[in-house]
């Protein structure tokens, strides 16, 4: 008895120094992740004289709005929120729908050439058309310049469908055929009883697809060349690019109207905030639903 107390103490104490060992670990890691977060926002509230004695802050001594301020008075920024939310509101709903409504229909043991179309799912993931078939595709479909170009050009992600295709067919199949001896359809099963049972995969793509929507910025540099129709990250890219010249041709001068580097980490903080509000609420399904999805059984 001796013996197996000590071996179980001993035990005890390895596992709490392991503890510690993993503890410390993530807090260094914490540390890693926050550290660069704080220094953006101390920098964003900085001025220029400050940032220049020490790059590296935490806690801005002189505080100043300049940097906002600056930002928020050139009227590109609104462009940039009005389109951004508008690409975030077509596009969220098409891509929602369009994920949903195919990987329920692949998530179906009888769908016909199921094995088929995920390969060809899968085979998306490898490769692409490339920039120019679409751009052509576009031009045909005379949407060059309009808000429709970026809101379609982006329909189902691979990744995504394969995640919810996952979550769907953990569900059990008994609850589909009760449902069709009821007389129940496909469209009412998927509505009244896959959807309900499947909150936390369905909250976990929308913030996927949000963030997606969010941070558009690539198809609307392609397709997109009014100025009226820029989404939200191309106006603060066009902002501090400005600024930066601005900064570069007043360099002579005692003092710059405009802190560049201000500008641009006031920018990142404007750019994800919006989505850093959002995340809370989805949390509690993220978790769940990003476990269930990809593991299959």
């Amino acid at each position: 008895m001796k013996k197996d107390t000590s071996h179980t103490s001993k035990k005890r104490n390895k596992i709490q120094v392991l503890d510690i060992v993993l503890l410390l670990i993530l807090i260094a890691f914490a540390i890693a992740i926050v550290f660069p977060f704080i220094n953006v926002v101390a920098i964003s509230f900085a001025t220029q004289q400050e940032y220049l004695k020490s790059t590296v802050l935490l806690i801005p001594k002189a505080f100043t709005l300049e940097n906002y301020k600056a930002l928020f008075q050139d009227g590109r920024i609104w462009i940039g929120y009005r389109t951004t939310l508008l690409i975030l509101g077509l596009g969220l709903p098409i891509n929602m729908i369009l994920t949903t409504s195919m990987a329920y229909g692949l998530s179906r043991p009888e769908f016909p050439f199921k094995r088929s179309l995920i390969y060809f799912v899968v085979l998306t993931m490898l490769f692409n058309g490339g920039i120019i078939p679409m751009y052509l595709l576009m031009k045909q479909l005379h949407l060059i310049n309009t808000i429709w170009s970026v809101v379609l050009v982006y329909g189902v992600n691979s990744f995504y469908l394969i995640i919810m295709m996952n979550y769907f067919q953990n569900i059990p199949n008994s609850l589909m055929e009760s449902a069709k001896l009821d007389g129940a359809g496909e469209w009412a099963i998927l509505f009244k009883i896959i959807l309900p049972l499947s909150m936390p995969i369905i909250a976990t793509m929308t913030l996927f697809y949000a963030v997606d929507r969010w941070n558009e910025w690539f198809n609307a540099m392609i397709f997109i060349r009014r100025g009226d129709l820029i989404p939200l990250q191309l106006a603060l890219r066009s902002i501090v690019i400005d600024s930066q010249m601005s900064e570069q041709m007043n360099v002579s001068n005692v003092q710059v109207e405009r802190f560049s580097e201000g500008m641009k980490m006031a920018a990142v903080i404007v750019a994800m905030l919006p989505i850093m509000c959002v995340f809370p609420f989805l949390q509690k399904y993220f978790a769940k639903g990003m476990l269930v999805g990809a593991i299959k059984e």
